[in-house]
């Protein structure tokens, strides 16, 4: 029996004329989502590093734009997810009292590791996350989160050593 014909490949597109391609239309798509320029700058730049990072995915991106897109939608979740965790933190400094503001760099520190925090539960799995968040933010026992989460304690258990190791892997950076 013959072989059948394989489907046509469609060849694959590099960094550089992905981002001659369409360089001004992801940065009109997230000026559309965003009023600040320089922040949509910035956004490409983080679309593209991403790319950079893992070329290999062009050989399988059938519909570059998509990909981009898809890409850009990701970098911006993290920002609007930063810039909230930012508000946070900076309420949070409005409500001290006087005498216990940090100076300004310790600020910069505590947001700088807040960042990398986020980055790092971001790429936790959901449950592991909200148990990690349960745990250490609101300060709820083993048996509380199980309950609250309807999941046994050695689940909250294993969730939380996945998370400690992500976060001991994060301090070894």
């Amino acid at each position: 029996m013959p072989a059948s014909p394989s489907p046509p490949q469609t060849p694959a597109v590099s960094v550089e004329d992905l981002y001659r391609a369409n360089h001004d239309s992801l940065r009109a798509w997230l000026r559309r989502r965003l009023r600040d320029t320089d922040t949509v700058a910035d956004l490409v730049h983080d679309v593209f590093t991403r790319i950079l990072v893992k070329p290999q995915v062009l050989e399988t991106v059938r519909e570059p734009r998509a990909y981009l897109v898809t890409i850009a939608r990701g970098v911006l979740n993290d920002h609007h997810r930063r810039q909230a965790l930012e508000r946070a933190w900076l309420d949070t400094l409005r409500e001290l009292p006087e005498a216990l503001v940090p100076c300004e760099e310790t600020r910069l520190i505590a947001l700088q590791t807040l960042h990398e925090l986020d980055a790092l539960l971001s790429r936790l799995p959901p449950k592991a996350r909200g148990v990690f968040v349960l745990s250490q933010m609101e300060g709820l026992s083993y048996a509380q989160i199980a309950e609250r989460l309807d999941i046994g304690v050695r689940s909250v258990q294993r969730y939380m050593t996945q998370s400690f190791e992500a976060v001991l892997t994060l301090m070894d950076d």
